[in-house]
């Protein structure tokens, strides 16, 4: 096609040239040879461009025109569609901050049960601690109690015997002593002066 629009162009360019004659004109003197084949050149090329050129051009042009449109309705969509996750994902992280909060909130709850609850059972066991304490100590108290009438009945006998000068027996002594010192009453400090 392309040769076949030279080829025409070449043919009704050069009669035009053909005809003029060699003397010189001036640029601004109407020639109507040239002006007629100008004219019919522009008239066939016109033809040839409309019946052969226009038409897929304007096709083009067409495609891309509806191409773009297309393209600037999927950016609309697209923009849409992003701008409709980040609000869902702005909701989802707002959810995500409300549960951490409270979680953190029911941490401290808990947190703080479990201190008390420590803090009680340190409590309860410094009573036990403190009874047993007090237990052991009134036991080694009455162990010591115990061990000086021991001693004291020790005492008395050795005394005894030096004064009576073995006159009786140890054992009936010490029975004679252990039933007088069993008879004096024992008085227990009080409790509340410690």
């Amino acid at each position: 096609m392309r040769k076949i629009l030279t080829l025409s162009l070449f043919l009704l360019a050069a009669p035009a040239y053909a005809a003029e004659p060699a003397e010189s004109t001036s640029l601004m003197s109407p020639n109507t040879g040239l002006m007629f084949w100008t004219l019919i050149i522009f008239i066939t090329l016109w033809i040839v461009l409309a019946r052969y050129a226009f038409k897929p051009i304007t096709a083009a042009v067409e495609a891309r025109e509806a191409a773009l449109r297309e393209a600037i309705e999927a950016a609309k969509r697209d923009r849409d569609e992003a701008a409709l996750l980040l609000l869902q994902h702005r909701a989802k992280i707002e959810d995500a901050r409300a549960d951490a909060q409270r979680f953190i909130a029911d941490a401290r709850t808990a947190g703080e049960k479990v201190r008390a609850h420590m803090l009680e059972e340190a409590k309860a066991e410094q009573q036990e601690m403190l009874g047993r304490a007090r237990r052991e100590i009134e036991a080694e108290r009455d162990r010591a109690i115990a061990q000086l009438r021991r001693e004291a009945v020790e005492l008395a006998i050795s005394g005894a015997e030096k004064v009576i000068e073995r006159n009786l027996d140890s054992d009936a002594n010490r029975k004679i002593v252990e039933t007088f010192l069993a008879s004096i009453p024992v008085s227990k400090p009080d409790r509340a002066s410690r």
